[in-house]
């Protein structure tokens, strides 16, 4: 599994064109990954600098995601319009763990 951390700082310049593409660019992921579940989320800090954490499976898929023709048009944007600063972060997860109080499983269990 990869964790994907996308840190960046719009423009002006991003108006909805940057928007119609960044939609675009997740439609573009999920049909890529096809069966593998990729999750994508978004958050903005109060200063303005944006996030975006996806979660990949397959490594095949994710360099046919980097090698992807529409992917590598809407990168060459962000550089000249859309992005002040950009930085990307991919890293292969060694090992996760979790919780979650909804699930039903959760309430059967005995703390260790």
């Amino acid at each position: 599994m990869f964790v994907i951390l996308f840190k960046s700082r719009l423009s002006e310049q991003a108006g909805e064109d940057y928007h119609a593409t960044e939609e675009r660019m997740q439609e573009r992921v999920r049909g890529i990954a096809g069966s593998d579940p990729v999750e994508i989320k978004h958050y903005t800090g109060e200063d303005g600098e944006r996030l975006a954490v996806m979660m990949w499976r397959d490594g095949e898929t994710l360099d046919q995601w980097r090698c992807d023709p529409e992917h590598q048009v809407a990168q060459r944007l962000g550089r000249q319009r859309w992005y002040t600063a950009y930085e990307l972060t991919v890293a292969e997860v060694i090992r996760t763990s979790a919780h979650d109080d909804e699930s039903p499983s959760a309430a059967a269990e005995e703390p260790r």
